[in-house]
């Protein structure tokens, strides 16, 4: 087969895997599995040598028109450079390994068959939006991800949790997805085209009238669907959803796709300036914050949330400097090692008999319990905190060297004012991704939580998946920065030693105050009465110490401020806490700034519907029945009253006609 052949089936068969479950999954139970898992693993073989043919050269491009438009033609084409190759790859290994964790993990689940299939869905339009080389083919796909990421997200629809954390992402996204459409919309009028190619050489040849406008309205739907600061408060929300679920996509689709868009676009955002530094902005708020809101989570799959989200800021941050090796070696690196926090934590959860035990607080003592989340787990938070030589340290090192040599003069593809942004939040985040990365570990493992029930090993589809992610969370950056080069247009993705040595120490830094801080506030703890634990939780004495007799972790209060006196997290941030635990209350904020006055224009519509037009249609009826009802009286059935009223009404017309004569 031809390359161009093998890369039309690589999105294609998960399609026909998810249409085939979705009709067949509830007759056929038996291929269920088959259908989820043996598709998505066809596509991964199939991208594997799609990657291997292309080998980082000249790109890949076939085209063919879908329909006659009359004005800007949309084609159905592929454009398959280095970075789509390696991507897609990306792309189906995480989704394979979720097919085959979620067998396991989903293996009691009603609702499997539908779940497998909108999986396998999800799975191809991302692979849909990497191999595009048609916009609005790829919107296509980015589209089905959004109504896919509703469903799943969702799954569990019988909690109130989880159907709103479904309609909170799906209208966040689509809040970001409007003005990203006006944008596809002006840079296609703009270029004459929607392939990708053409686009870029129009930018090349200063064919773009507005780039700045257009990269601003694009970058609202990238914030959107990469949950970047405003529009990232629904992947926190989105937690409600499988586990497996989280995975996917936080890993490798949905949050991916927009920086993969940017990645593909990086031509026009460099032609603007203002756009660069907007981008820029965007990412340092997005990596702070975000970190700053993990160090205050007692949810582990919230904190790993927001550790996606800061960890996707480093990405637009690469990108803001305008190297997009950089931000795709990190987008590569991620998903690895992000993909195994996740379906490490589901094998906590799991080893609990319940989906929703995910408070950290409650935690502790697992290390012999489930040992393979344990020591993998352990692997994936080392590559998080950017530590040699895991693969989260050679990623994030290229991010941090492109922007040193930014600052330093040394590239003048964007903004010294850019780099200097990415610099120094890139090195603050590493501080605190450090910081609550060796949080999560000491709680999780070494805290002093309940222990729940033991429910037995876990199943081997499970805990196998755990240790096929470890190995690029492992050993990818090693060898990674030497070979990917050749496939992301030559750019340089070697550690620079200044950056190198400050993100380590600051790393190291992050990691050894936390243990500390966890070193102090355990000693403390064991040293607070009972009754000094009570006056904080507004319980009785009597009670809290009936529950720590009976090992019970006292439970009072709001569950997300709950005390617990070993969170080194508390003493971290201090006065923080509480807004950094509430995502500095932007929900809040957005509540009052958008939701209320909509609802407030609501119930002013509903009221004026109600006392105003539905009075005047009400009058307007009132009048005709009331005449009907006088007409009806005139119509007695009485010969003698219509005669007497006949006569009358001559004589009335008798005295007109001679009034009128004798007027005349």
């Amino acid at each position: 087969m031809t390359t161009t052949t093998l890369a039309v089936l690589v999105p294609l068969l998960p399609f026909l895997g998810a249409l085939t479950g979705l009709l067949l999954g509830r007759t056929a139970p038996g291929f269920v599995r088959p259908l989820a898992v043996l598709p998505t693993l066809a596509s991964l073989v199939l991208a594997a040598v799609v990657a291997a043919r292309q080998g980082g050269d000249n790109a890949v491009d076939a085209a063919t028109e879908l329909t006659p438009t009359g004005s800007v033609p949309i084609e159905l084409a592929l454009h398959i450079d280095g970075f789509a190759a390696l991507t897609a790859v990306l792309v189906a290994t995480v989704a394979t390994c979720v097919q085959i964790y979620s067998t396991g993990y989903l293996r009691d689940d009603p609702r499997y068959p539908s779940y497998a299939a909108l999986v396998s869905l999800f799975t191809s339009a991302m692979l849909l939006v990497v191999y595009s080389g048609d916009l609005m083919v790829l919107l296509v796909g980015w589209e089905v991800m959004g109504i896919c990421s509703y469903f799943l997200v969702g799954h569990y629809w019988e909690t109130r949790e989880a159907r709103a954390a479904s309609l909170k992402a799906f209208l966040v996204t689509k809040l970001g997805d409007v003005p990203f459409l006006i944008g596809l919309f002006a840079l296609a009028g703009d270029a004459g085209s929607f392939r990708i190619t053409r686009i870029l050489g129009a930018v090349a040849n200063g064919g773009i009238e507005h780039p700045t406008l257009i990269a601003l309205l694009l970058l609202a739907g990238v914030a959107g669907k990469s949950a970047q600061f405003p529009l990232h408060t629904w992947l926190p929300d989105a937690m409600a959803g499988p586990t497996p679920v989280s995975a996917l996509i936080h890993a490798a689709t949905m949050v991916a796709a927009g920086v993969y868009f940017i990645a593909r676009l990086l031509p026009l955002f460099e032609a603007s300036q203002a756009a660069m530094v907007v981008l820029a902005v965007m990412a340092a708020v997005t990596m702070a914050g975000s970190a700053l809101a993990a160090l205050a989570q007692d949810d582990i799959k919230r904190v790993l949330a927001y550790s996606t989200i800061g960890q996707l800021g480093y990405m637009t941050g690469a990108l803001a400097v305008a190297d997009r090796g950089a931000a795709v070696f990190h987008l590569l690196s991620h998903g690895a090692f992000k993909a195994l926090l996740f379906l490490a934590a589901g094998v906590i959860i799991h080893a609990a008999g319940t989906n929703s035990l995910a408070a950290m607080s409650r935690m502790g003592r697992l290390r012999d319990r489930v040992p393979d989340a344990y020591w993998t787990m352990t692997v994936a938070l080392l590559a998080l905190a950017a530590i040699p030589p895991f693969s989260g340290f050679f990623s994030k090192e290229a991010v941090l060297g492109v922007a040193e040599h930014v600052v330093t003069g040394h590239t003048e593809h964007a903004p010294a004012a850019a780099g200097w942004i990415v610099l120094l939040a890139g090195l603050l985040t590493a501080l605190l991704t450090a910081a609550y990365a060796t949080r999560l570990w000491l709680l999780a493992f070494r805290g002093h939580g309940t222990e729940a029930p033991d429910h037995g090993r876990q199943p081997l589809t499970m805990t196998a998946v755990l240790w096929v992610l470890a190995v690029p969370s492992l050993a990818l950056g090693g060898f990674a920065f030497r070979v990917l080069p050749d496939w992301f247009d030559g750019h340089d993705l070697t550690p620079t030693l200044t950056t190198s040595v400050l993100g380590t120490g600051v790393a190291l830094a992050g990691g050894l105050v936390t243990y500390g801080a966890w070193r102090h506030t355990t000693a403390h703890a064991a040293r607070v009465p009972l009754g000094a634990v009570a006056a904080h939780l507004g319980a009785d004495a009597g009670q809290v110490e009936a529950e720590a007799i009976a090992g019970h972790e006292p439970a009072y209060g709001d569950i997300a401020y709950a005390p617990d006196p070993s969170d080194p997290g508390r003493l971290l941030l201090g006065p923080l806490h509480r807004p950094a635990a509430a995502g500095f209350h932007l929900d809040a904020v957005y509540s009052a700034l958008f939701v209320r006055p909509v609802r407030a224009g609501a119930r002013l519509v509903r009221f004026l519907d109600r006392e105003v037009v539905e009075t005047y249609v009400r009058g307007a009826g009132t009048l005709p029945r009331w005449l009907g009802a006088a007409v009806r009286r005139a119509q007695t059935g009485n010969l003698q009253t219509y005669v007497s009223a006949l006569l009358a009404g001559t004589v009335v017309l008798a005295v007109a006609a001679v009034l009128v004569a004798t007027g005349a």
